[in-house]
């Protein structure tokens, strides 16, 4: 590999500042991109590269991107799970990066809940 130049450091820094803003970035909405090794296996790279890509391209501030582990349902991934305020968290699952995009179009930035494509609304968790 050749040596890198200032320029490369500069790309680099600023692409890395760029996914921790998107990271950090904002309380309306959290998209979690299964990643165990199962989901990476199955595409969950290019679902996590579309999902940064969309929001960056739609200028979405407001959106916290983040990862996880295995979500269980190996037979189902890639997958994804997406949580608007004040709804309940639903889990897509048999991801593509075509289909994630829509589901970032449609349900993030439209409010219309992608039933195609999701498995469960709601939290695996039961609240008392």
């Amino acid at each position: 590999m050749p040596p890198l130049k200032v320029e490369d450091l500069t790309r680099i820094r600023e692409n890395i500042r760029r996914l921790t803003k998107l990271r950090k970035g904002g309380k309306r909405a959290k998209i979690t991109v299964h990643m165990g090794s199962c989901g990476v296996a199955s595409g969950a790279k290019k679902i996590l590269s579309a999902v940064t890509e969309t929001i960056e391209k739609n200028k979405i501030l407001d959106v916290i991107v983040t990862t996880s582990g295995c979500a269980g349902l190996c037979s189902r991934e890639p997958m994804a799970t997406v949580e608007i305020v004040g709804q309940s968290p639903v889990k897509y699952v048999d991801l593509t990066e075509k289909k994630i995009v829509e589901i970032i179009e449609r349900y993030i930035l439209e409010g219309e809940l992608v039933e195609e494509y999701a498995l469960a609304v709601g939290s695996e968790r039961t609240h008392l």
